[in-house]
């Protein structure tokens, strides 16, 4: 599409509706979207950097003959009855693995789903933001300034309001328009089968010591140090809940790991590193300075190992060395996936999970055939279309490998 017809989408065609704040006006809305038809557009906005965890702040929904409703979700914060008005209708988000979890929170749980993003990857789009998306399959420009503002802000700025509106006008338009492309494309049943993967895949588990992923971590080479690290971490996640902080906003991770690396032996000499002079470091010195100290004076056998026992294969880069055979069938696997990719113009990650290319090629099944790949892919979570598509050249690959070591 050219520049000169792009249009910039400046306002919403209703003017930006009023923010559902009490039970009355949510009880409208949901009479409202309940009587419109077709599929309802939903956006959600958090406070990410801003406030502790990842809940919605607003909700923005959009349907053919209802309008576009925002909700407050901290006055409404039970949108069971929407829920169930909504029952059986597709919902349509953009990334939706992003906005499904504070939703759900919410009650707002959708029983069908289009993901426009997900949707413009099986279709090889190289560019799927939502911006992006909405420019160039409608030839609309977006305004994005507000993505990243802090949405927990009350009242919040009719400017913030517009965009969040603009974000679900072209929504179900969009979806529209990438179904029949979908159609066209033959991948119409994949992308149904991924979104009904979103739908049922279960809740993600709780991290295993998430204070491993602290930024800068990699710089410490003492088990004295991890301690540290943990106990810093610990400390920082307790305030920022109670604080309803982001954790970054309390302690930045650059301050945790300068102290690990330092290990002050007073609150002098805490105080005295750069990264412990702002005011909000400063605010709660004592705490980090107790966190130090009980890292320091742990017993060696509290303290945590340098990394976790592995759980799967070993790093890639390490495969030649401990098992050459597997090193090659990755090689010739990460070839299988990648052509076929390329075949069917999509991302080598959405045609097959990298970690499942992994496993496969580092344990594979005894006997090698379209059906034993098959299998240990399906085990691995692969969809039905993904292992229609790549089990018997993945097979006949490691096949080929197989009977070649053999000669």
């Amino acid at each position: 599409m050219s520049e000169a017809e792009v249009v910039p989408l400046l306002e919403p065609r209703e003017g930006i509706p009023p923010v559902c704040e009490s039970a009355r006006a949510l009880a409208a809305a949901v009479e409202r979207l309940a009587g419109g038809e077709g599929p309802v557009a939903v956006d959600a906005e958090r406070a990410s950097g801003y406030r502790y965890g990842q809940r919605a702040y607003l909700v923005q929904l959009r349907r053919r003959g209802a309008g576009t409703v925002l909700v407050d979700p901290v006055p409404c914060s039970d949108l069971c009855e929407l829920n169930n008005a909504l029952a059986g209708t597709e919902m349509i988000l953009h990334a939706a693995t992003q906005d499904l979890p504070c939703l759900s929170e919410l009650g707002l749980v959708p029983g069908r789903l289009f993901d426009t993003e997900l949707a413009g990857r099986l279709l090889g789009y190289p560019r799927v933001g939502l911006g992006t998306m909405v420019e160039t399959v409608l030839g609309f420009t977006l305004e994005k300034g507000h993505s990243a503002a802090d949405w927990s802000t009350r009242p919040l700025p009719a400017d913030w309001l517009r965009y969040a509106a603009l974000d679900v006008e072209l929504l179900v338009e969009l979806r529209d328009a990438l179904r029949t492309e979908l159609d066209e494309a033959g991948k119409l049943a994949w992308a149904e089968e991924e979104f009904a993967a979103i739908l049922s895949a279960p809740p993600k588990e709780p991290r295993q010591d998430p204070w491993r992923r602290t930024s800068g971590i990699h710089r410490l080479r003492t088990r004295r140090g991890l301690a540290v690290v943990r106990e810093m971490w610990t400390t920082r996640d307790r305030i920022a809940r109670e604080r309803d902080l982001s954790p970054g906003r309390v302690l930045p991770d650059a301050a945790i790991v300068e102290a690990a690396l330092q290990l002050p032996r007073t609150p002098d000499d805490l105080a005295a590193l750069p990264a412990f002079r702002g005011r909000n470091p400063r605010r709660h010195a004592a705490a980090w300075f107790r966190a130090v100290q009980k890292g320091r004076t742990l017993p060696d056998a509290a303290l945590p190992e340098h990394s976790l026992p592995g759980e799967g294969p070993p790093p890639a880069h390490r495969w030649a060395e401990r098992d050459p055979a597997a090193a090659e069938r990755l090689t010739a696997t990460r070839a299988v996936v990648a052509a076929l990719a390329d075949e069917h113009t999509m991302p080598t990650e959405n045609l097959l999970q990298p970690d499942a290319v992994r496993r496969l090629a580092w344990s594979p099944p005894e006997s090698i055939s379209e059906e034993s790949v098959g299998l240990v892919l399906t085990a691995l979570g692969a969809r039905t279309w993904q292992v229609t598509l790549t089990a018997k050249p993945l097979a006949k690959a490691m096949v080929r490998l197989a009977t070649k070591s053999e000669s």
